[in-house]
């Protein structure tokens, strides 16, 4: 099992390839790991499109990324092979089409079983100079569902089914509930966090199924 450590993953063309979940003429799907972002970013670090000459297979171009994950996500992402593939994806997410859900490992005892979470989402608000997504009514209407799959002795296990697709809309959410997800470096609690650590959490625990 590769290291997944957010802080210290590196990818490899060959390690991309084993994380093919599903490919057929028009579109792949891949596992992708926590750690690395989609996009280039600042001073050129290494992204997910980087590696994708190790996708082509049988094409001769790389593949088109057909939507996002944070970089601190891991789970499905679906990549395109064909041009009208990717229009017919985007116009999937755009509407209702497209069903996404997330398992995620919420701090603390939830003792909820079911929950849907309408809380408005404001983004780039600035706190200690880094740039927040908070809970206001001045934001976007975001909604997400909470289901609980599994409680454990300091953790719940759950399912977050995001109907908005906001920025960081599940990680603000779970926070709003009082149960930030284990891992989150920017939305969590860092003695929770650090404590988790020790045993050797060193990722952010949300995984797009």
């Amino acid at each position: 099992m590769a290291d997944l450590n957010q802080h210290h993953y590196v990818l490899t063309g060959k390690d991309l390839q084993s994380r093919v979940l599903f490919k057929d003429k028009l579109i792949i799907i891949i596992n992708k790991p926590a750690g690395i972002p989609v996009h280039p970013g600042p001073g050129r670090r290494p992204s997910l499109e980087d590696y994708f000459d190790a996708l082509k297979f049988e094409l001769p171009y790389a593949p088109w990324l057909a939507h996002r994950l944070d970089r601190d996500t891991s789970g499905c992402l679906i990549v395109a092979k064909k041009r009208s593939a990717l229009r017919q994806l985007h116009e999937l997410f755009r509407g209702d089409a497209i069903q996404k859900n997330y398992l995620a490992l919420l701090a603390g005892k939830w003792a909820r079983k079911k929950l849907v979470v309408n809380a408005p989402l404001l983004k780039n608000v600035s706190k200690g100079g880094e740039r927040m997504v908070v809970v206001s009514k001045a934001g976007k209407e975001a909604e997400t569902l909470f289901r609980r799959i599994k409680i454990f002795k300091q953790a719940t296990l759950v399912e977050a089914s995001p109907k908005t697709g906001r920025t960081h809309q599940i990680r603000v959410h779970a926070t709003f509930l009082g149960h930030p997800i284990i891992g989150d470096d920017r939305y969590g609690v860092e003695e929770t966090n650090r404590e988790f650590r020790k045993r050797g959490f060193k990722r952010l625990f949300l995984h797009a199924e």
